[in-house]
């Protein structure tokens, strides 16, 4: 088997993410990544905070902490909401680490070495005040398009426009506030991208077919409008420093390399920095350095970080001119929206990750997400729809289902599995369309359709309430005991099943559900078509408990009270 290199875009340090950003990228790479593990394949899942850039020194600044400790606190803090999400990195790395640092200035020596470097003087704004040059984000004012008065120098937040620092209204510093600015020469150096763009297009050429559509459209857009060359380094106090022995005037000047820089290297300085913690066991470079034929490489991202990884950062690798694995598959993503607009943590709009599970359990917000995954088009976020996935899928047609079969079981026939008779013409039925169903999912799990694969698993659990209403167990203990127990052991084995290929979706349900059953030997990672249509894994005799209610049902006043907090249309 191949072994799978999974990463998803990194989430920006300056701030915990809403649920467009955990459904664009992080949480799909999850279910993805514990599908694979639990088909016995070999997975690396690599993710990390992206650490520098103006954002991170503005959010520090506002803080009043210094840079690195505001972004340890943050690490620790997004880290800690993934943990609630139950997202199984094999690694969450920082891109501020050492290992970042040093892979990303052996990158720009060897660009260099390359002929793909250039040192070039160009004009940007100065503060006296501050005595620095002012990278873009660092110059305020106001918008010459919309009138918007705190627009940044890189693009005004109100009406969406590019900017240059230079086309701002009264502009100022965002450090000091001072309108006291110049524009002076300094130097800068500059990714020779259009040296690259033939053999950029060869190469996204060949995944042609290959990309689901979305990403190939977006990589193809960037590569028909040209590669442009792009200055790569940055006047800031936090970010991988220049080299001094490669631009020793350039350090002595503390410039740092630009964050879209370093930031997709950090993928493989993060796997350095898990394999750092366990060197005798771990080799980082087995997973990056000439692997191409061993290991598969899918990357999760939302439409914006499209080009950045499928144009940019290849464009670096391949002016590298060393065998570092490229990227296999992109999954890329619409946006999530709220009620159609835009989620703002400024005017507190929308759900963030940190709000979502104190409301309710991670397992709630990871199906719905997943069930309604922006793939084909954006979709929309409304507490209606929310409520209404919550009651119909995970409350009536799973959690119903489980407490039904099980309180029914011990109400009539004890703590233990019942025997009951020989397995008829409805349990071959259900098998065989219990294994069709399977089926039908892992294919859409290997094809990386979430939708699809939800839309699957839910017809598996809808699969076990048509076989319980036909049966109707409550009616056949009246005349057939026999037949009622085996209809209720049938029922408990499709509840076990359901605990494992439901993990990836609702991991925290599908422990419950497991546990349960006191199976000694419970060792199954999946289900293979002939046990999903003998449905024995669960013999008679098999003590069970009765877990509380799996997911509970939300009422109107639950709606109002969350759109409220939150706002609604």
């Amino acid at each position: 088997m191949a072994r799978h290199l999974i990463t998803s875009a990194l989430p920006y340090i300056n701030g915990i993410k809403h649920l467009g950003n955990m459904v664009g990228s992080m949480l799909p790479a999850d279910v993805y990544s514990r599908y694979l593990r639990q088909r016995g394949h070999d997975v690396l899942y690599i993710c990390a905070t992206d650490e520098h850039g103006t954002p991170a020194e503005l959010a520090a600044k506002e803080q009043g902490l210094p840079v690195d400790e505001f972004c340890a606190q943050a690490h620790d803090a997004q880290k800690a909401v993934y943990d609630g999400f139950a997202l199984a990195f094999d690694y969450f790395g920082r891109s501020s680490s050492p290992q970042n640092v040093e892979i990303t200035q052996h990158f720009a020596r060897k660009l260099n070495e390359n002929g793909f470097i250039e040192e070039r003087a160009i004009r940007q704004v100065y503060s006296p005040a501050d005595g620095r040059f002012l990278p873009d984000r660092y110059v305020e004012g106001t918008c010459p398009h919309c009138g918007y008065d705190k627009a940044r120098g890189d693009q005004c937040e109100n009406c969406t426009r590019v900017l240059d620092p230079t086309d701002l209204i009264n502009p100022r510093s965002a450090i000091s506030g001072s309108t006291d600015l110049e524009v002076r020469e300094t130097k800068h150096l500059f990714l020779l991208q259009s040296k690259l763009q033939r053999e950029v297009m060869e190469w996204v050429a060949r995944h042609d077919g290959v990309w689901p559509h979305l990403a190939s459209s977006i990589a193809h857009k960037w590569l028909t409008e040209g590669l442009h060359d792009r200055a790569i380094t940055r006047d800031l106090d936090w970010g991988v420093p220049v080299p001094a022995d490669t631009w020793p005037e350039l350090a002595a000047e503390g410039k740092v390399f630009y964050v879209w820089f370093d930031a997709p290297i950090e993928y493989i300085g993060a796997t350095k920095e898990w394999s750092d913690q366990d060197p005798e066991n771990r080799d980082w470079k087995s997973w990056w350095y000439d692997v191409d034929t061993d290991v598969r490489y899918t990357e999760f991202m939302a439409k914006d970080n499209v080009p950045f990884h499928t144009v940019m950062f290849p464009a670096t690798e391949l002016g590298i001119r060393e065998p570092w694995k490229k990227v296999d598959f992109v999954k890329a993503f619409n946006w999530l929206t709220y009620y159609g607009g835009k989620f703002s943590t400024s005017q507190k709009r929308g759900v963030f990750t940190d709000h979502a599970l104190e409301i309710l359990p991670a397992d709630y917000w990871r199906y719905f997400l997943i069930a309604n995954a922006p793939e084909s088009d954006d979709s929309s976020f409304t507490w209606e729809h929310f409520t209404a996935t919550v009651n119909k899928d995970l409350a009536d047609t799973l959690g119903n289902f489980v407490n039904r079969v099980l309180s029914f079981s011990r109400k009539r026939f004890g703590d233990d599995v019942p025997a009951g008779g020989e397995p008829g013409e409805a349990e071959a039925k259900l098998g065989e369309q219990i294994a069709e169903l399977l089926a039908e999912y892992e294919g859409h799990m290997e094809a990386l359709q979430f939708r699809k694969a939800a839309a699957a698993l839910r017809a598996l659990w809808s699969a076990g309430n048509s076989y319980l209403e036909e049966k109707a167990p409550w009616l056949e203990i009246k005349t057939d005991k026999d037949g009622a127990a085996l209809t209720l052991r049938t029922a408990m084995n499709l509840i076990h099943l359901y605990a494992v290929v439901s993990e990836p979706f609702i991991p925290a349900t599908a422990k419950t559900m497991r546990e349960a059953f006191a199976l000694n030997d419970d060792t199954a990672t999946w289900v293979g078509a002939d046990e999903a249509k003998s449905l024995t894994s669960v013999p008679a005799g098999t003590p069970f408990t009765v877990p509380p209610v799996l997911f509970a049902k939300l009422t109107d006043e639950d709606l109002e009270t969350y759109k409220e907090r939150f706002g609604g249309e």
